[in-house]
């Protein structure tokens, strides 16, 4: 998805096969950029899969009981991805996830959903954050500081990327003793 669209149609072409002969029907995604492959891109390649990401699935499953919901005590914030949220409209799915898990206070940044800033990693842009990622400007420390704005200890996040990105920036910002950034599959896990 960086440009390289033969590249995209030739592996798309291949997995689908593969995922056909396999009897493959549903794709959970654990990376919102594969979310939005498998969901916008393969079906123009004859790979109409559902294409839950996880944080559409684990709500039913904690509900349901099949998973047990952890006890954790903390202020969260939450970082919207761009290929969740503004690509492709998932706002509500991680909120609820994160909801699940008693004893935690959501706490909303101020640009949140549709106006969320990115953290910078997508597009490409993890692969250039030497580049970036040292200014006081980059997206990434920009977003940790909105983050640790909301008072929140942790900043959840639902994409790799931003997991990484978002690290980065906590460290930059010297901000490793006040704010901790874990995966929102972490937090369900029963992370403290």
């Amino acid at each position: 998805m960086l440009g390289e669209e033969g590249l995209l149609e030739e592996l798309a072409e291949k997995n689908i096969r593969q995922f056909k002969g396999l009897g493959v029907r549903k794709i959970i995604t654990f990376s919102p950029h594969s979310y939005n492959v498998f969901k916008n891109s393969y079906p123009k390649y004859g790979g109409d899969f559902e294409v839950p990401h996880y944080t559409q699935i684990l709500p039913q499953l904690m509900q349901s009981g099949k998973l047990e919901a952890p006890v954790l005590n903390m202020k969260v914030t939450y970082h919207d991805p761009c290929f969740l949220g503004r690509w492709n409209g998932q706002y509500d799915s991680p909120r609820k996830l994160l909801k699940t898990v008693k004893g935690i206070e959501l706490a909303e940044m101020e640009r949140n959903k549709k106006s969320a800033l990115c953290c910078g990693g997508g597009g490409g842009g993890n692969f250039y954050t030497d580049f970036l990622g040292g200014s006081e400007d980059s997206p990434a420390r920009i977003r940790v500081r909105e983050a640790h704005d909301t008072g929140a200890q942790v900043l959840a996040v639902a994409c790799p990327n931003c997991l990484t990105m978002l690290e980065d920036a906590v460290k930059v910002e010297g901000l490793e003793n006040d704010l901790k950034v874990r995966d929102i599959s972490e937090i369900v896990n029963g992370m403290e």
